[in-house]
């Protein structure tokens, strides 16, 4: 594989990292990233423990998808690091939709306190409606557990690319590196404005787009 291409490919993952976090899409460290290698059976993931506003090349490990491996890069014999403890989410995702080639999982604030109220979040720009579609939702599993893993791959199957993890983040699936984290960001905007209707007290009067809109955009 191509070095500069992988490292661009990270270099494209840490961009991401930065900018969820300046504006306040999520804190910290809440969340990780990976995106598949052209090609390959495998992809990369951000490393155990790792800030996503302070990422760079070295903070990324490669698995092996169908194994889930971490792979020497290079044949060089150094370490390789430890993946994100999400790593069973990345790869199960990535074995049921051989067409996703980035995986943006966050943990959006206003997302995550809808879903604990029990509100869907509307779509109520034609931007929501053209990059997330649809939301689906995954009831709660501890983080880290095959057990989620299984149960958004399995909700993801369908074609849907955003989906809420019950009280947990999202995970949020594209083609491209630059598409997932446009989602991100409008499913996160989409739930930020369902939140302040819902705070007005003016929630029911915020109509979604009719689905024959959504089918023509």
């Amino acid at each position: 594989m191509n070095d500069d291409l992988t490292g661009d490919l990270r270099t494209q993952l840490a961009r991401v990292g930065r900018d969820v976090v300046r504006p306040g899409l999520v804190v910290g460290s809440g969340g990780n990233l990976s995106v598949r290698l052209p090609g390959t059976d495998s992809c990369w993931v951000t490393a155990a423990g790792t800030w996503l506003d302070r990422l760079d090349r070295s903070d990324f490990v490669q698995v092996g998808i169908t194994d889930g491996a971490v792979r020497d890069e290079g044949g060089s014999g150094m370490p390789v690091g430890v993946p994100t403890s999400e790593l069973a989410l990345h790869l199960a995702t990535y074995r049921a939709r051989p067409d996703v080639r980035a995986i943006v999982h966050l943990h959006p604030q206003h997302a995550l306190l809808l879903d604990a109220l029990g509100e869907h979040i509307r779509l109520v720009t034609t931007d929501h409606a053209f990059y997330l579609r649809r939301v689906g939702r995954v009831p709660f599993r501890p983080p880290g557990s095959a057990e989620l893993a299984e149960l958004a791959a399995a909700a993801a199957a369908d074609g849907t690319n955003c989906l809420v993890l019950s009280r947990h983040g999202c995970s949020v699936l594209a083609e491209s590196v630059e598409l997932a984290h446009k989602r991100a960001v409008n499913l996160e905007e989409a739930a930020r404005l369902t939140y302040h209707a819902l705070v007005a007290g003016r929630l029911d009067d915020l109509t979604e787009l009719p689905p024959d809109l959504l089918d023509r955009i």
